[in-house]
């Protein structure tokens, strides 16, 4: 009997002793890294896992689409459940996602404003190769290519140069995003082109007497027998001016196509004007043109910054393996008083991605550096300023249906590049682009490696760094002629 009294005295006291939190509606967005606030997304991304950069004991998430709802409680770490996220993207493709945040500290309680994550049924391509590289100029230790699905959390290394006698790697990408046609550089002794094609790899030294270096940029024709290349003599020079740190410029640079087939390189004069730099050469979608940047000769390093690139254009029939004699000018560097760099046609045909800076040649250490978007029909330029960020970005890549772009960014600090991913709407329209999800929010706090070259492919690539290790070490180099 005594019990009970006790019991219901208990009930009858603990409500009268419990508080209600003083709550707050908040008309402000939660301070959340990365920023995915109002950002659109493919449906098979994964999850957006992120950190409240704000101080609470306690934080609550609630993503909420049309058919499904996704609660994470927990501490300033927000890790969605993978499993949980593929059920709701599968049903979530052209809706809203809408995601609120609910803190609790010392009593208060502080509902911010939900931001929204907008789902779009356009796929990006599932798997992510970069190198993963320190951002600095003076030393490097490791360098590694690396494989991401894009769809989860997985990685694996398709190349590590601390097997390859430490030789610097380089320039891995893909011709059509097709990962059984590939290639990148790898540098030293025993180095080369390791050419991915039709799911076997090879060495070649794509270089003959002609030529006034190795072959540095480069990519593929869309039949996949012809390799387009710029062969580049580079200079690094440190600045004097303390807010910049690094120039890197081409003191000669000519442009050759080479045909796999017969290992045959196929040259043009006007190509290899001694007058003229030639670099970043890219195909486009139907193969009949090459696309690439140049610039007239200027005294370097003194008159650096007079050196603007153009984008220019000049036929290729790939039946005769033929350069035309001429090139077009489509993008003028002393209309638009800027430099061009990495020109990349979208694969529908419609579009030609570049990067732009104020002068020069290798964008990665400009601050402005920006990207820009040509209309290749109306021939009109987009400023990209939804994209774009004060800090560098630049080297991108294409998905395979021409809707999403990745571009390496330096915004978050100035330093590091990490991936980030930019949706094209069918009105040619750039959306606000997100980083490229890791399984710990933390993650890009942590790390201290850059993000460099990141490219997109359908699939995985067929080998993997034990493959290059073999074919770097016991095969020797084709030569081309």
């Amino acid at each position: 009997m005594r019990r009970t009294w006790i019991t219901y005295l208990l009930i009858a006291i603990l409500p009268a002793c419990h508080e209600e939190p003083q709550v707050t509606v908040s008309l402000q967005y939660p301070l959340v890294y990365p920023d995915y606030t109002d950002v659109t997304i493919p449906s098979n991304i994964a999850p957006l896992n992120f950190i409240l950069r704000t101080p609470a004991d306690q934080v609550t998430v609630t993503i909420t689409g049309k058919n499904r709802t996704i609660r994470v409680a927990g501490n300033q770490k927000i890790r969605i459940p993978l499993r949980k996220w593929k059920k709701m993207m599968k049903s979530a493709a052209q809706q809203t996602l809408f995601v609120s945040v609910v803190t609790k500290t010392k009593g208060k309680q502080i509902h911010y404003l939900p931001f929204k994550w907008y789902v779009k049924p356009d796929p990006v391509d599932p798997y992510l190769s970069y190198r993963l590289i320190e951002p600095g100029y003076e030393v490097w230790n490791k360098i590694q290519l690396i494989e991401r699905d894009l769809r989860t959390f997985d990685e694996r290394v398709i190349a590590d140069n601390n097997l390859n006698s430490g030789s610097c790697m380089n320039c891995h990408v893909y011709g059509g995003q097709d990962p059984s046609l590939s290639m990148f550089h790898i540098r030293g002794k025993n180095g080369g082109t390791i050419l991915n094609r039709n799911g076997k790899i090879d060495k070649i030294n794509i270089r003959n007497q002609n030529m006034i270096s190795n072959a540095v940029y480069g990519g593929f024709h869309p039949l996949g027998r012809y390799g387009v290349f710029s062969t580049n003599v580079i200079i690094p020079e440190f600045h004097t001016d303390a807010t910049r740190r690094l120039e890197v410029y081409d003191s000669a640079s000519d442009l050759v196509v080479l045909d796999f087939d017969s290992n045959k390189i196929i040259t043009q004069p006007c190509l290899s004007d001694s007058n003229t730099y030639e670099t970043f050469p890219a195909f486009s979608a139907c193969g009949r043109w090459i696309y690439f940047c140049a610039a007239g000769y200027v005294p370097l390093p003194d008159s650096i910054q007079s050196l603007k690139y153009n984008i220019c254009r000049i036929a290729f029939d790939a039946e005769t393996g033929m350069i035309g004699t001429a090139a077009d000018t489509i993008w003028n560097a002393k209309e638009m008083d800027g430099s061009a760099s990495f020109p990349k046609p979208s694969p529908d045909g419609k579009y030609l991605l570049f990067t732009t800076a104020h002068y020069g040649t290798f964008p990665i250490w400009h601050r402005e550096a920006n990207l820009q978007l040509i209309d290749l029909k109306t021939k009109k330029t987009d400023q990209l300023k939804v994209v774009n960020d004060t800090c560098s970005d630049s080297y991108h890549s294409w998905s395979s249906n021409s809707r999403w772009f990745v571009f390496a960014s330096k915004r978050d600090d100035g330093i590091y590049g990490k991936p980030y991913f930019s949706y094209i709407d069918s009105t040619g329209r750039a959306h606000k682009p997100f980083v490229l999800p890791q399984a710990d929010p933390e993650f890009y706090d942590n790390t201290l490696k850059s993000f460099n070259i990141p490219e997109l492919s359908t699939g995985k690539t067929p080998y993997d760094a034990r493959d290059v290790k073999k074919i770097y070490k016991e095969t020797e180099a084709k030569k081309v002629f």
